[in-house]
């Protein structure tokens, strides 16, 4: 029995439906898990601390700052900023220095420019 569910020829359709559903919701919340950010005020409450470079060839990221939280992306650049802390998956700070920074970003004016220039850094966000 698996779920209430009997493993015999006449339940494989619900079955297989049942375990479609559980793919399905395990998907959402993978992906649900999406760039939200949250700007702390102290660096010693950061899991990141970044640095806004200049010129975007100086960038280890190009972000792109989304409106609406189910428009964030996945580690792509695509950056929700929440209101609270505890929504966030990730809390940053913006150090003064660039030598200070885990990460050096760069905001871009349009979504398709958002992305990774230095992949080595991009496990910072996972």
């Amino acid at each position: 029995m698996f779920g209430g569910l009997y493993l015999n020829p006449t339940n494989r359709k619900s079955m297989k439906k049942y375990l479609l559903i559980v793919a399905l919701i395990l998907a959402t919340t993978i992906s649900s898990s999406a760039q939200k950010i949250y700007s702390v005020k102290y660096e010693n409450q950061a899991d990141i601390k970044v640095y806004v470079v200049k010129y975007e060839n100086q960038a280890d990221l190009k972000v792109y700052k989304v409106k609406y939280k189910n428009q964030a992306g996945e580690n792509n650049g695509l950056w929700f900023f929440t209101k609270y802390s505890n929504q966030a998956d990730k809390k940053l700070y913006f150090v003064e220095y660039e030598n200070q920074a885990d990460v050096k970003i760069f905001f871009v004016k349009y979504q398709n420019q958002a992305g990774w220039r230095n992949k080595s850094k991009i496990y910072w966000f996972y």
